[in-house]
């Protein structure tokens, strides 16, 4: 069974920093995890993907100056890095799974997803 558990979210004020992380488990193949964001009222957005099998990375354009995503391999675990936040961040944040490789952020091809983790940001 596949599941993604997220965590690290919470309050903080504005230009504070937070990390999330994904721990992805009962994956046995290449994949991509990726990191989405909904706000109320807003569609689900792409922030950053991360490919299993080298590490290497995506991140939107619009989040390249403050979002980073990272993995510790061993662990199963994704992290979001998230700097310089700002009140228009405040989202539940969702990491997902891709099954195979690639760079993409369309949200319909994530298969598994996680419950989400909320971050407020407080001006």
């Amino acid at each position: 069974e596949v599941q993604l558990v997220e965590s690290g979210g919470g309050l903080v004020q504005a230009g504070g920093s937070l990390r999330l992380s994904c721990v992805v488990s009962g994956f046995t193949s290449d994949y991509v995890t990726g990191w989405f964001r909904q706000a109320p009222g807003k569609e689900r957005e792409g922030i950053s993907c991360i490919d299993s099998r080298d590490g290497s990375t995506y991140t939107a354009d619009s989040m390249t100056s403050r979002f980073t995503i990272s993995r510790d391999k061993a662990e199963n675990t994704v992290y979001l890095h998230m700097n310089n936040l700002k009140p228009e961040d405040t989202a539940v944040y969702y990491c997902a799974v891709l099954p195979g490789w690639g760079r993409d952020l369309r949200a319909p091809l994530y298969r598994y997803w996680g419950q989400g983790t909320q971050v407020t940001v407080s001006s």
